[in-house]
């Protein structure tokens, strides 16, 4: 492969990332994190992330710490070496899928909150029957994540 083709190819894969994580409403650089460990296929230290990258240590850094939550990456020490590495940890696409769902689930208690308060304040019935709707669509919602949750991941070959 030569090295402009390698090169596009990265940006491919660096792309298609960010836009994964955009569309999970996350940051791209989240994206851009796992893409990098993907094509190194290896362990990478912080500033090798950064470089890698575009994105600025503490970036990358406070990125990291979300990953981690989710289960997408891991951050490892090597004996005798001050620095930080990190490497992607368990199934990328159960991790995406649990990313997903944590979203999903955050978004909809935040709509719950709000729909209370202004039940809590409204007196008109117009305001009341939405919220009633949107409570009734919600739950459906919430039977579909459900079920969503429950899809098996198909198994690496």
């Amino acid at each position: 492969m030569t090295e402009t083709t390698e090169m596009d190819l990265r940006k491919s894969i660096y792309s298609t990332f960010s836009a994964v994580a955009s569309a999970l409403g996350y940051s791209e650089v989240h994206g851009m994190i796992i893409s990098a460990l993907l094509v190194e296929n290896k362990s990478l230290s912080l500033e090798e992330l950064a470089q890698k990258t575009g994105y600025s240590l503490s970036s990358i850094s406070i990125s990291l710490d979300l990953l981690e939550l989710v289960g997408i990456v891991r951050k490892i020490k090597n004996s005798g070496d001050r620095k930080i590495y990190v490497r992607l940890e368990g199934d990328l696409l159960e991790s995406l899928k649990t990313a997903f769902m944590l979203k999903l689930k955050k978004e909809m208690l935040k709509t719950r909150m709000e729909m209370k308060k202004h039940r809590i304040v409204s007196k008109e019935k117009g305001t009341n029957q939405m919220i009633a709707t949107m409570e009734k669509e919600l739950k459906r919602l919430d039977t579909y994540i459900d079920r969503l949750a429950q899809v098996q991941i198909p198994g690496k070959k």
